[in-house]
């Protein structure tokens, strides 16, 4: 059994069980308000896509989910803790970043699940913002043909920020799809903002003809 599907074989069980787990109380009880814990949490309550808040959260909590473990059970109480944290977050409607995280944790195990909660983040934020972290997500996991895929059915040039065309020219010629990288360059040119997208042409340009050579 993967670990992914270790993860979300103990959160299914964690919701039947009428006594949850050291971990899953952890991750679902409310910490006092003036805790750091508390603090953290009220953040991500008024922004689920805190970066830095959840960052921070997720070190708690997997701090916590290894306290009494040793040795192999160490590893999947972490990681069980962090699903569980990211996918409690992810119920929010307004939230993609705890999405972007459920992938990460899963797109080894199950490319096909990581995609489909990519497509609900992007599909939830309009500036193109979840769409770069998801780009740049795959990129970081080599899995560059679902990222252009991404890419290619969600971008749009004059709507999304700068940086999520960047990760597209960057996705595409790390797969040496030369040709692709130009037109996704190109397409920057719709954006209204030319004077941020002049500051990332420079760097892409050097990176398509260092690898056109």
């Amino acid at each position: 059994m993967g670990l992914v599907e270790h993860v979300k074989n103990k959160v299914r069980s964690r919701v039947a069980k009428a006594a949850p787990t050291v971990a899953r109380r952890r991750t679902s009880q409310h910490p006092a308000a003036n805790s750091h814990e508390g603090v953290l949490r009220a953040r991500l309550l008024a922004d689920p896509n805190d970066r830095v808040a959840f960052a921070e959260l997720a070190e708690i909590v997997r701090a916590h989910a290894a306290e009494g473990h040793e040795g192999e059970r160490r590893p999947r109480a972490v990681a069980d803790a962090e699903w569980a944290l990211a996918e409690e977050l992810a119920h929010n409607s307004r939230a993609w970043y705890p999405l972007v995280e459920l992938a990460r944790l899963s797109v080894d195990d199950d490319l096909e699940g990581a995609q489909r909660r990519l497509g609900i983040a992007v599909e939830r934020e309009p500036t193109g913002r979840a769409l770069t972290e998801a780009l740049a997500m795959l990129r970081r996991a080599d899995r560059l043909d679902a990222a252009l895929a991404l890419g290619v059915g969600h971008w749009r040039p004059r709507e999304h920020v700068p940086e999520a065309g960047r990760e597209l020219v960057q996705i595409a010629v790390q797969a040496g799809r030369i040709g692709e990288a130009k037109r996704h360059l190109a397409a920057l040119e719709a954006h209204p903002d030319q004077g941020a997208v002049n500051n990332l042409r420079i760097d892409l340009d050097a990176m398509i003809v260092s690898h056109e050579s």
